[in-house]
């Protein structure tokens, strides 16, 4: 019976020596950060894009070459009008590098030939605006070309806003104000006070369509929405009082 309780006694022992041993360290590592805290803030507008894009093609596919680019070179001053009637101007319109490609007839086993099945000529057209509005509608709009024998392909339209560097520069200010008021929230229940900034760090700025949670490490820079949301964000270490 002696023994047991002697060993009970060294089991004892050694965890109130454990429990003592865990207690220095957290007390040690307390003091260590207990001076400073980390606090993320944000801040964020909605803007409206103040320019916009919208790229299609023309394309024709014909028996060969020649007639494939004559039919786009017929097409293309149709497609020029419609968006002259459509509010844009000369410089609004871009006429790309034209392209095309043969496309080869299969045998009857499904192995390609040399035997050329059709040409495909391509001419892009980029039009720019400042008018976002009209790119929209236009982007919407120009598929009715198809009911005039004319193929067009287009891409989603994409908008910009020019002036995101001057906004970034106030965002950061907001969001590292909003840290503050944070961190002083934080700190209220133990009556201690925010002190000076002790270090700064620029998170990655998000531009997203305005109903969008979506965030990314290395940023999103949306441009398929008119309006759009800028985010901030600063990690801000500050000293406590």
């Amino acid at each position: 019976m002696w023994e047991k309780l002697e060993k009970f006694q060294i089991v004892l022992m050694a965890v109130i020596l454990a429990i003592g041993a865990v207690c220095a360290v957290k007390t040690a590592t307390s003091n260590i950060v207990k001076d400073n805290i980390a606090v993320t803030g944000s801040a964020y507008k909605i803007v409206q894009s103040d320019s916009g894009m919208l790229e299609f093609n023309i394309t024709a596919r014909q028996s060969n070459r020649p007639a494939a680019f004559a039919l786009v070179q017929k097409q293309l001053p149709e497609v020029v009008n419609y968006l002259k009637e459509k509010g844009f101007t000369d410089e609004n319109i871009e006429l790309k590098t034209s392209n095309g490609y043969n496309t080869y007839k299969y045998n009857s086993n499904g192995v390609s030939t040399n035997e050329i099945a059709y040409y495909t000529h391509t001419q892009p057209i980029v039009v720019k605006s400042n008018d976002v509005q009209k790119i929209k509608e236009t982007s919407i709009d120009i598929q009715n070309l198809i009911s005039k024998g004319i193929e067009i392909n287009t891409f989603p339209p994409q908008y910009y806003y020019s002036k995101l560097s001057d906004m970034k520069v106030n965002l950061l200010k907001e969001a590292t104000t909003d840290a503050k008021v944070r961190a002083a929230a934080m700190l209220n229940a133990t009556h201690n006070r925010v002190g000076n900034i002790e270090s700064v760090r620029m998170g990655v700025f998000q531009i997203t369509p305005v109903d969008s949670t979506s965030v990314s490490d290395m940023g999103i820079n949306d441009t398929t929405t008119i309006e759009k949301k800028v985010t901030a964000v600063a990690n801000v270490v500050f000293r406590i009082k």
